[in-house]
């Protein structure tokens, strides 16, 4: 038996009574992905295939390569990008969340919400 360790990390939240789910997302080459969005609990990936462009609130955005891991804490932190950074091929990506009760998995963030807190944003490269 072999194992490799490809992410620890310390969650600073867990709702209480949370549930864990576990999806796997796939987006086409060049998609990017889902909009600026939060969870109301953390979330640990692993990309699966391709590359996703990952970029958290206060973060750069870096890319995650297939076999690498990521997660974020979750709460107020607005996760900006997890779009696809090729344009030739699919990446896929498993994630598990964890869940509080009563809240959607996934709050998508307005433009007005965006425009305040645009401060916290890290600097994007042109």
């Amino acid at each position: 038996m072999s194992f490799t360790v490809v992410q620890e990390a310390t969650p600073p939240f867990i709702p209480a009574g949370a549930h864990a789910m576990t999806v796997v997302i796939e987006y086409p080459p060049g998609d990017p992905g889902t909009p600026p969005h939060r969870h109301p609990g953390p979330a640990f990936g692993y990309v699966l295939e391709g590359e996703m462009v990952f970029e958290l609130e206060g973060e750069p955005a870096r890319v995650v390569r297939a076999g690498e891991a990521f997660w974020e804490p979750g709460g107020d932190v607005i996760h900006y990008q997890d779009g696809n950074n090729r344009d030739d091929v699919p990446v896929r990506f498993a994630v598990t969340m964890l869940c509080e009760p009563g809240k959607p998995m996934i709050d998508l963030v307005d433009a007005e919400e965006l425009a305040r807190r645009a401060d916290r944003r890290a600097p994007r490269a042109n």
